[in-house]
């Protein structure tokens, strides 16, 4: 699509650079390069502006990195967008890990027990969070410089509006839509808390820090669940699929819903640490008039040190009345139970967060229906929303992992279906067993060289220069072997490639039978066929060749398609063509031939009639039989020549004799008798030689077009 703009320039020469006259000028713009060009190189009347190449983004190549702008449908922000996808899921899975921050550390020894953190983990999950957060910072940065299209412009290619590129567009549209979501999905919001507020305060318990940063965790995981689904529709609206295979999209349906099971276990161990510190507070409290010595600040294990930790340890009850197996005790545990059992928050990071991620894949697969809650308003929520949150992840993995791997068996079960389909006809139908099986073998083979997969119908979706490009490819070298076709330029063999077809072939079939109209050439790919005839039937005749890959057959259509006013009639086989092994080939109708033969006249027609005749089988089929014929009549004229000598040799010498003997005996002698004997051998050699049946010449194609020879 061309645009007219003219312009009226000013025209100076400086330096040796010239700028146009004051004229009417006319341009011609491509739209894609209308497009492409960045606002900063739109000129102005009166302003002359030197246009520059631009790369394949649009862009000058000597453009600053840091002002470029991104096409959206770019190769680079493609590759962007599934590192980021892999971010944020590895995100997701690292953010519950604070959950496992706070520990109890049990004192079997004296019964007792205390509440603390696990520094090891809070700086191993520190630096983790932080490099997540550089790269949602990064996919910030990036989102600044991609362009976006203008769904209100008038102009629409395939869907699609224009595509703008003005970097201060860019930004007011990111303002004002992702920005705020970005913003809060990328703050360090876990690390600050954890090692700037916490240590600022003055008075704080292990219990509230740890509460405080799991709030903050859980705030912040929402946006950051959140971007995964744009992040996702981007991918497919670019690629058509999140995922470039079937059993890759199936592992990344099932790697979220191992995520969900991942994060319900966390914040059940996290609930579980809360709801052991509650019954202590709870029992302290209870207990604080009848023993006024019971502080909570003993509950965290960095005042196990205090002077007074010693005496509330041995006078306090509250360990022994929240003891889970104590069968006194009055608190209710509820679904926490199992974890205090085994005393899972005292155990290595290894240890407890396997258990937890068990008991959130078990909990969520069965949709909370083991779980024994007590009526503690938190926990019975908590049941709630994982009995719900289960039965719609399961449902959606169930449907998203049948429908991948659906993909991967669909071709298989179509073969499997049109195998059965065929065994109940050939049945049905009582096929000897000998067409049967040839049935079986071509399903079979075709099974194995297509995989089921319809090539001429994936080829016809495409367009005409892509899908020329891959007959080019796949049809070229093979074409390119045949001699005759190797004279003819690009644009013709790009014709033929176009119109090949892909064929099969099993062992034992016929492509052509001798006498039956030809209609098709066959070009061999894959496999071995035998060319034989028997010159029409002829009694004790017979020729025979090997057709290998780079071969063709079928050449009679090459004659008839090359006459100037050809019949509409087919011409008829001179070989019969026979499979030995599988074969896979590609064919050229005679119709596509003929349209091609039109345009291939117009070669020089000595050089192709010599190509046609050295490289054809029927010319070179012929040119053997008339060599043997011819090599067959000389030797038998040299034998009646030799004869013919000997017999007048001897005839001379003997005649004299011969007639005094005949006027005795008036019979005849025995030279009479020798010559007429000599004389049939040559009669018959001459009536043998004129009897022979001669192989039928090729017919000569019409290779001359007026104008040229």
């Amino acid at each position: 699509m061309s645009r007219f703009n003219g312009e009226k320039f000013e025209s100076r020469r400086f330096n040796g650079e010239m700028s146009f006259s004051k004229q009417r000028t006319v341009r011609f713009y491509d739209e894609r390069q209308r497009l492409t060009v960045p606002t900063t190189q739109v000129s102005r009347p009166g302003i002359p502006t030197s246009i520059k190449p631009l790369n394949h983004k649009g862009q000058p190549d000597n453009f600053p990195w840091h002002k470029r702008i991104f096409d959206p449908t770019s190769d680079f922000v493609l590759r962007w967008n599934r590192v980021f996808l892999f971010c944020c899921i590895s995100a997701l899975f690292i953010d519950p890990l604070y959950f496992y921050v706070p520990a109890i550390n049990y004192d079997d020894e004296n019964g007792t027990a205390c509440v603390k953190s696990d520094t090891q983990l809070s700086v191993a999950l520190t630096c983790l969070r932080t490099l997540c957060d550089l790269l949602y910072v990064i996919n910030i940065i990036i989102k600044f410089r991609t362009a976006y299209v203008d769904p209100s412009s008038t102009m629409r290619v395939f869907g699609g509006g224009e595509l703008i590129r003005d970097s201060k567009k860019i930004s007011l549209r990111y303002l004002k839509s992702d920005l705020a979501i970005d913003v809060v999905a990328a703050l360090p919001l876990p690390q600050i808390v954890m090692w700037l507020i916490i240590p600022a305060i003055k008075y704080s318990m292990s219990e509230h820090n740890n509460n405080i940063v799991a709030l903050m965790v859980l705030l912040q995981y929402i946006p950051r669940l959140y971007l995964i689904f744009p992040l996702s529709s981007e991918i497919v609206k670019a690629t058509g699929v999140v995922a470039k295979t079937a059993w890759l999209g199936a592992t990344y349906n099932f790697v979220l819903y191992l995520i969900a099971s991942h994060v319900l276990g966390s914040l059940w161990y996290l609930l579980t640490v809360d709801r052991q510190t509650t019954c202590w507070k709870e029992k302290c409290t209870q207990t604080q008039s009848i023993q006024p010595s019971c502080n909570i600040k003993y509950l965290d294990c960095s005042f196990s040190r205090d002077e007074g930790y010693e005496n509330w340890i041995n006078s306090t009850q509250v360990f022994q009345n929240c003891n889970v197996s104590n069968t006194n005790s009055t608190f209710n545990f509820g679904m926490f139970i199992p974890a205090l059992n085994y005393e899972s928050p005292a155990k290595g990071f290894i240890v407890k967060y396997l258990y937890s991620f068990w008991w959130g894949l078990q909990n969520l697969s069965c949709y909370s229906q083991t779980l024994t809650v007590s009526t503690y308003i938190g926990e019975t929520l908590y049941a709630i929303i994982l009995a719900v949150v289960g039965l719609v992840l399961f449902a959606l993995l169930i449907g998203n992992v049948q429908t991948y791997m659906l993909s991967v068996t669909m071709r298989v079960e179509e073969w499997r279906l049109k195998q059965r389909d065929t065994e109940e006809w050939m049945k049905h139908r009582q096929l000897p067993q000998e067409l049967q099986d040839r049935v079986r073998r071509f399903v079979q083979y075709k099974w194995l060289a297509t995989r089921g997969v319809d090539e001429e119908s994936v080829l016809e979706t495409l367009p005409a220069d892509l899908r020329r490009d891959i007959k080019r490819h796949l049809c070229l070298d093979l074409v390119c072997r045949v001699p005759l076709f190797a004279q003819m330029d690009e644009q013709l063999l790009n014709a033929i490639c176009e119109r090949l077809v892909s064929s099969l072939c099993t062992e034992g079939t016929y492509v052509v039978r001798e006498g039956d109209p030809v209609t098709e050439m066959l070009f061999v790919i894959r496999g071995k066929l035998e060319s034989s005839t028997t010159n029409g039937g002829r009694t004790g005749f017979f020729n025979s060749t090997i057709l290998k890959p780079g071969d063709f057959c079928g050449e009679e259509l090459l004659g008839w398609a090359l006459v100037s006013k050809c019949t509409i009639n087919l011409p008829s086989s001179t070989h019969t063509v026979k499979a030995l092994v599988e074969v896979e080939a590609f064919t050229l109708s005679a119709e596509d031939l003929k349209f091609v033969a039109n345009q291939f006249r117009r070669l020089h027609s000595k050089k192709l009639q010599h190509s046609f005749r050295f490289y054809s089988h029927h010319w070179r089929t012929w040119a053997t039989y008339f060599i043997q014929m011819a090599w067959r009549r000389y030797k038998r004229r040299k034998m009646a020549k030799d004869l013919s000598t000997r017999e007048s040799s001897s005839f001379n010498s003997v005649r004299s004799e011969e007639e005094e003997e005949e006027e005795e005996n008036a019979g005849p002698s025995w030279g009479k008798q020798n010559f007429q004997n000599i004389g049939f051998k040559i009669v018959a050699l001459k009536m043998k030689d004129s009897e022979l049946c001669k192989l039928q010449k090729p017919e000569e194609p019409d290779f001359s077009v007026d104008g040229f020879e």
